[in-house]
């Protein structure tokens, strides 16, 4: 029988993720994120050039998510019909490797919203591919979902696959998270 979903969290549970945008990266993009009794709001001006991002990150989850009994994750929310990329850090399995590359490996999967109301979005474990800033790793990797470090929402003009978002459009932007959780 599958595990039941797993809630990772919900509404004010938001509370500790920070916004990490291209400014890191000498761009002027300008975001925020906050835990709201809704979920966790992101609203920003995304600025095309010098980086060309704006997200929201959790804080590390000491000790890692074990989600290996899931084969996906099933984000709920309230979109403005832009395309979106979840991105998932996992402790390292690969004798330290990838904590020498800057910006560190994810595993990253492009989802749609809708324009006005609430989009449930679904996406497996399976569908995600290993990437370093906005670059796919052509190393053989396996994504390990008994060992995740972080999560992160981001709005990029780079698509999953290192080409480029064709739902990206600079300007504002406003995204409600409500819930994040694990399903089989």
């Amino acid at each position: 029988m599958p595990p039941a979903p797993l809630l990772i969290v919900s509404a004010d549970g938001f509370a500790g993720w920070q916004p990490l945008n291209d400014t890191i990266m000498g761009g002027r993009s300008q975001g925020d994120c906050r835990s709201t009794s809704d979920g966790l709001a992101l609203e920003a001006y995304v600025e095309p050039e010098g980086g060309g991002f704006v997200s929201c990150r959790s804080p590390l989850y000491a000790p890692p998510l074990d989600l290996s009994a899931y084969g996906a994750l099933r984000l709920v929310l309230d979109g403005d019909g832009r395309r979106y990329k979840l991105a998932i850090a996992c402790r390292d399995g690969v004798a330290g490797l990838t904590e020498l590359i800057p910006g560190g490996l994810r595993w990253v999967a492009e989802f749609s919203t809708q324009s006005g109301g609430t989009s449930v979005v679904t996406i497996p474990f399976n569908r995600l591919t290993a990437s370093v800033r906005a670059t796919p790793v052509g190393l053989p990797l396996r994504f390990d979902a008994a060992a995740v470090t972080r999560l992160q929402i981001l709005h990029s003009k780079f698509g999953d696959i290192g080409g480029r978002n064709p739902g990206f459009r600079p300007g504002e932007l406003s995204l409600l998270v409500r819930s994040i959780e694990a399903v089989p």
